[in-house]
């Protein structure tokens, strides 16, 4: 029997309006649950019958089942969103981040899940809309079936909007909250073990380059009021590390500055600060391999030799950082990724997910070793 071709008389849907699944049915001449199957349970027809579908949806010009009525028939959308606490554009920036979200959504996929990031914005459109601007829209209007949140403020206005969304919840690197899991790093102890290691190599005068400290956005030295405001838990728990190491030694100075953008770029220039206002540094934390980077680039345009003259620690071991010989504080960020991937479909089916605290670990290579014994030269 000849396959039956799709009516294109004046009065069928190829002559305007909406094509639905319906007109695809009596067109062909089968069931309208035979042209659902077609699209959503293809098991349960011929590979004949369901090309035969196929083409003439697209003889009429039917696209497929609406998604969103889909959704709602199936209580579900397979979307995950992350809730990114930077700029979108970060997200594929920043080494860290994009081997954390690869490692989340192959986690995922597998589940037939897709994932929707959701960036922090850190401004209204234009300054004409900064009265109606609601920083929280792309959180409540979002369909999804549930929330990642990596590294957001916990003053955030995006991490309110997300917990009260009920929805299943796994935090990533926050502080703990009830109605959500928490996956996490020992940043504290990571960051600990660095600043222990350039104090037993006989280091005094110590500069940190700190992430971002809290949603006011600020660049240069840091306060003790500043430093108070921390609203970052990553980047408070590295801090609280870094001073933990150097409550035995009373003489030793901590000078925190902070970065609002984890670049290269940011790190080199607000190293070169760092050195000429404070000229005893003999050695640098940083509270990531990216900014890391940059103190090295630093010390190369000061004519400071590394390690000699100025010691660096960074803090992720990304996977460049090895071919840097950089010594670092190793985190699991793949690791990572899948725990979170794991919990939030735990979370989805129904169960409780516990909260994981993985372990960091001091990688000692080559930018570290003790200070010089004759007085550095002037660096600027």
């Amino acid at each position: 029997m000849p396959p039956a071709k799709p009516s294109t008389a004046p009065g069928s849907p190829r002559a305007g309006g909406r094509v639905t699944l319906r007109d695809v049915a009596r067109a062909l001449g089968v069931s309208v649950a035979t042209v659902s199957n077609a699209y959503n349970r293809p098991d349960q027809l011929s590979a004949d019958l369901r090309q035969r579908v196929l083409q003439a949806a697209r003889d009429l010009g039917y696209t497929g089942p609406d998604p969103l009525a889909r959704s709602l028939r199936r209580g579900r959308t397979d979307v995950l969103g992350v809730v990114y606490g930077a700029p979108l554009e970060y997200a594929f920036a920043d080494p860290a981040a994009a081997l954390f979200l690869g490692s989340v959504t192959r986690a995922v996929q597998g589940q037939d899940l897709n994932v929707l990031l959701l960036a922090s914005p850190h401004a209204a459109p234009c300054p004409s809309a900064a009265a109606n601007h609601d920083p929280t829209g792309p959180v409540r209007g979002a369909s999804v079936d549930g929330f990642i949140v990596y590294c957001t403020a916990e003053d955030s206005p995006l991490l309110r909007a997300v917990l009260e969304r009920g929805l299943p919840t796994v935090l990533v690197d926050q502080e703990c909250h009830e109605e959500a899991v928490n996956i996490g790093i020992d940043d504290a102890g990571g960051a600990q073990a660095a600043a222990t290691h350039l104090l037993s190599l006989g280091h005094r005068h110590l500069g940190v380059l700190c992430l971002q400290l809290s949603e006011q956005r600020a660049s240069g030295p840091v306060s003790p009021a500043r430093e108070a405001q921390v609203s970052y838990r990553t980047s408070s728990q590295r801090l609280r590390g870094y001073r933990a190491a150097t409550h035995a030694h009373p003489e030793v100075t901590l000078h925190p500055t902070e970065v609002i953008h984890n670049t290269p770029q940011a790190g080199e220039a607000l190293t070169l600060d760092l050195l000429r206002s404070h000229p005893d540094i003999t050695a640098v934390l940083c509270m990531s391999d990216v900014l890391a980077q940059g103190a090295l680039r630093a010390a190369a345009s000061l004519g400071l030799r590394v390690p000699e003259d100025l010691s660096v620690v960074g803090f992720d071991d990304l996977p460049g950082s090895e071919s840097l010989n950089l010594t670092t504080v190793w985190q699991p960020t793949g690791d990572k990724g899948e725990q979170v991937g794991q919990a939030i479909l735990t979370l989805l089916a129904g169960h409780p997910a516990p909260p994981v605290t993985l372990p960091t670990r001091l990688v000692v290579r080559g930018t570290t070793a003790p200070p010089a014994p004759q007085p550095q030269a002037a660096r600027d």
